[in-house]
């Protein structure tokens, strides 16, 4: 039954994982799907890019919402007869498959964003300071160079550093969940890594108009 409860759990985190807010806002709010046009990722950079602040600041609070929701849930119904230890192996397991829940989403045809903001608002529930220490990398790099790709790639490999010599976490599902996340983030961001490399990334303009060029 124990094992019945972690499936059902996390099965909702995948669903809530899968909400889409990136393709549902483009195509009820403004008849496009994003996928088909900048960088044809569903994700809120792209949205910010096509559709503009408006549409994109909502969706990027949706993604990192949804993330946090996902591990609270793991609290707020806990499973019967779990010890702490085996209750943070479950949130991580709901972290894991909401934003699995994100990038392969099943109300989108399994084609959705990278996952950032998503892993943001799990690590928010699981790592608080950790994730607020990150977000500074993020934003520095961000002001330095305007490659939103670069900025969620630096901080994510900062990910685990942080969580182990800065924040000194040692519960071995928690340092595996961040060393994951520092090959995650990067591996869905191969072709972006390509461009820079090419010099052919786009930079994110913060005074970016709606641009509905493919």
């Amino acid at each position: 039954m124990t094992f019945i409860y972690i499936l059902l759990e996390i099965m909702v985190a995948y669903l809530l994982g899968s909400i889409a807010s990136a393709v549902w806002i483009g195509k009820l709010l403004y008849g496009i799907d994003v996928r088909q046009h900048g960088s044809g990722n569903a994700g809120a950079t792209n949205v910010i890019r096509v559709l503009g602040y408006k549409a994109g600041i909502p969706v990027m609070l949706f993604d990192v919402f949804k993330g946090w929701l996902a591990v609270q849930l793991a609290i707020w119904i806990p499973v019967p007869g779990l010890s702490p230890d085996m209750m943070t192996y479950v949130r991580i397991g709901m972290a894991l498959a909401a934003v699995m829940g994100h990038v392969f989403p099943v109300y989108a045809g399994f084609k959705g964003g990278k996952g950032v903001g998503t892993i943001a608002g799990a690590g928010i529930s699981l790592f608080p300071l950790a994730i607020l220490l990150v977000l500074v990398v993020f934003i520095i790099v961000l002001a330095a160079t305007h490659y939103v790709s670069l900025s969620s790639i630096l901080a994510s490999l900062a990910f685990p550093l942080v969580v182990y010599f800065i924040i000194g976490v040692r519960h071995p599902g928690l340092i595996g969940l961040s060393l994951l996340v520092a090959v995650f983030i990067p591996a869905t961001h191969r072709k972006n890594i390509r461009r820079l490399l090419n010099g052919e990334e786009r930079k994110f303009d913060f005074r970016r108009k709606k641009n509905l060029e493919p």
